[in-house]
């Protein structure tokens, strides 16, 4: 795992090219403090921050092939890199090293922008073609690892993280209002997305190509949540999804290090870690979260799963005084609004991770999306079939929705027959499975001065994908929570840079693309969804406590405006003051100020879902606000940034002095 940056331009001035990529390295360093280094060409410079996992010794970037015509800086890990070296040395390919990025490498010289649909892997790459002047950037099929580019000053930026562009003189950070309110409407930004003017990601499966100063971006694989069905019977289909499973978990653990596994006590990560230590010659080590407040806290079935198992657990205690305490700067890294504290805890534990001597941990993200999880699925098939059922089973449906939120209790039985009627036809094109969940995010858009129409970018998104409109209702709702919150959120905000912030590398075997397809064959095929992930709950009932498989989900959670009304950080005042709100130019003040008053002075249980999320959306955009669009009070670098072990110094300009050099 490892951070990249870079710069494209024909007008870069010598003098201050070693310097400028030195110091966008230096703003990433936690995602690699092993070691760092760099390559400079005529027009371009691109280095790497690199966290070792794989061939610690001599995997050391940027690398070349023997030639030293093409350059690779490699964000990632290669989950199937043996077959794939395997395969590639019978084509006669080179090896000099075991990495997996050299494997990258040789396949992107053996097969060109193919070898990426072969890749079974979590990246970011980029590689520079020195005989042809190209420079390709591209991401993995998932959007498990983070890619931005941007224009300035004529050169063409990238970086694993949008704060290395500060290295760069003249840059500045806005906000971008329209992208603003979609990230809160939708709860996360769309995969090409961010919420600053002028600054993009390369999206989830897609290739952006430099190329004689200019640069284009294409998909070189089409997300796919639909599959032929699965042929066999469910005994066939159960061993299938498990082999399937135990596959991947075999694939993430290959490592030059040791693999923890993040514990919740729900279904998915109990799996991982059954499978784990199935295959682990040691004592997996698993970690977890607790919570002070108990109403979030699930630390009795983490300890439940982790003595069945046999693993050597650790947990991290998190109290509101904590969350509120790291608010700040876990939003620094995050680098985007958020709807949920949830990702501070993350935060927190990753760094009791690194404490602990682990680099890298498997988790269960992606199960949810696989294999219909989400209580969402189980609502977009009731809405869609409402009309069709009869009072009293619309009654016993609704009732089985979300046991964990009160607002879906019995008490409420006439609102919401009634609001599930209002919404049992579409509304708006291709987004029917999420337009109950749109219109909570629609209210956070009041904070904007100027939204727009929040929910354009991802209505466009929908009518440009290929075969959209032929997925079932569910399948359209898998794709949009693929697209939005898995991406933009859970594998980013509170999964990978929660995780890097701590130079933590998660693997997530749930999204082999082995795994997605399978359960995309699976799927209603032998039930009729009312259990959510009944399939894998048989693959493994065998295995785990009997309280785990049959128990309700109950997603992990963290408190929201509680923690701020409690604690009173610093950072609360960002929000308390009418003249700091009126410091960032795209909000309304006015209804900022009501709703932040709002929130103060009301008992906590009579806070609406909506409201709590809009004020910690305000909350973390005041943040960004003040660290990135203003440039103060940002969060220091690392400190031990100043202390790079730069390794690697490849200097190809002409007329430069060869500067070739391990250090």
């Amino acid at each position: 795992m490892c951070g990249i940056a870079g710069c494209v331009s024909s007008r870069l001035p010598d003098e201050d090219i070693p310097g400028r990529i030195t110091s966008m390295l230096s703003s990433i360093h936690h995602r690699g403090p092993d070691e760092a280094g760099y390559y400079l060409d005529d027009g371009v410079a691109m280095g790497t921050v690199r966290l070792a996992i794989i061939d610690q010794a001599s995997g050391a970037q940027p690398m070349s092939d023997p030639a030293g015509r093409y350059w690779i800086c490699f964000n990632g890990e290669l989950y199937n890199h043996v077959e794939l070296r395997e395969e590639l040395t019978r084509l006669g390919r080179p090896f000099r090293t075991k990495s997996d990025t050299e494997v990258v490498l040789q396949a992107w010289i053996q097969w060109g922008p193919a070898c990426l649909e072969r890749f079974n892997g979590a990246f970011a790459l980029a590689i520079r073609d020195s005989a042809t002047k190209t420079l390709v950037l591209a991401r993995d099929r998932y959007g498990k690892r983070p890619l931005f580019y941007t224009e300035h000053d004529g050169a063409l930026l990238f970086a694993s993280e949008m704060k290395a562009f500060t290295a760069v003189p003249g840059f500045r950070f806005a906000f971008d209002p329209r992208e603003l309110a979609s990230v809160y409407a939708l709860w996360a930004p769309l995969p090409d997305r961010t919420p600053f003017q002028g600054i993009r990601q390369v999206p989830m499966g897609g290739l952006l190509t430099v190329e004689n100063g200019r640069h284009t971006v294409t998909q070189y694989e089409e997300l796919r949540v639909d599959a032929p069905a699965f042929d066999g019977d469910e005994r066939d289909a159960v061993a299938f999804v498990r082999e399937t499973l135990r596959r991947s978990v075999e694939l993430r653990l290959r490592s030059d290090v040791e693999v923890g596994v993040y514990l919740s006590g729900g279904l998915d990560s109990s799996i991982v870690t059954k499978l784990a230590t199935e295959q682990s010659s040691h004592q997996v080590r698993t970690f977890s979260v607790e919570f002070q407040d108990k109403t979030y806290d699930e630390s009795s079935s983490q300890q439940l799963v982790a003595s069945h198992l046999g693993t050597l657990h650790s947990s991290l205690n998190v109290s509101h005084r904590d969350i509120a305490g790291s608010f700040a700067d876990a939003v620094w890294h995050a680098e985007v609004p958020a709807f949920r504290t949830s990702f501070v805890p993350m935060y927190l534990l990753s760094r009791h991770v690194r404490d602990s001597g682990i680099k890298t941990v498997l988790s269960g993200e992606g199960a949810d999306e696989a294999f219909l999880g989400y209580s969402l699925f189980r609502e977009t098939m009731l809405r869609d079939s409402w009309n069709t059922l009869s009072e009293d089973e619309r009654v016993r449906r609704l009732s089985t929705l979300h046991p964990e939120l009160a607002h879906f209790g019995s008490a409420r039985k006439a609102h919401l027959l009634g609001l599930f009627q209002q919404f049992s036809t579409e509304r708006t094109p291709g987004l029917f499975s999420h337009e109950l969940r749109y219109q909570n995010g629609m209210f956070a858009t009041r904070l904007l001065k100027d939204p727009g129409d929040p929910l354009e970018p991802m209505r466009e998104l929908v009518r440009m994908t290929p075969g959209y409109d032929a997925l079932s209702a569910v399948q359209k709702a898998q794709w949009i929570e693929y697209k939005t919150l898995l991406s933009g959120y859970l594998l980013a905000t509170q999964g990978e840079r929660s995780s890097l912030a701590h130079s933590v590398e998660n693997r997530c075997p749930f999204l082999d693309p082995a795994v997605v397809r399978a359960a995309a064959s699976v799927n209603l095929r032998y039930d009729d969804g009312s259990d959510e992930k009944a399939i894998l709950k048989k693959a493994f009932a065998a295995d785990l406590p009997q309280w785990t498989v049959s128990r309700p989900k109950q997603p992990y959670r963290a408190p929201g405006s509680a923690v701020f009304k409690d604690e009173r950080p610093d950072c609360l005042e960002l929000v308390l003051s009418e003249n700091e709100l009126r410091r960032i130019d795209c909000v309304n003040p006015a209804f900022a100020g009501r709703l932040v008053s709002k929130i103060m002075r009301t008992p906590v249980e009579e806070i609406s879902t909506k409201e709590d999320q809009a004020f910690v959306y305000l909350l973390s955009t005041a943040i960004l606000n003040r660290q990135y669009v203003l440039g103060e009070h940002a969060r220091p670098m690392d400190a031990a940034a100043g202390r790079m072990n730069l390794r690697t110094v490849v200097d190809h300009r002409l007329g430069a002095v060869p500067a070739e050099a391990a250090r």
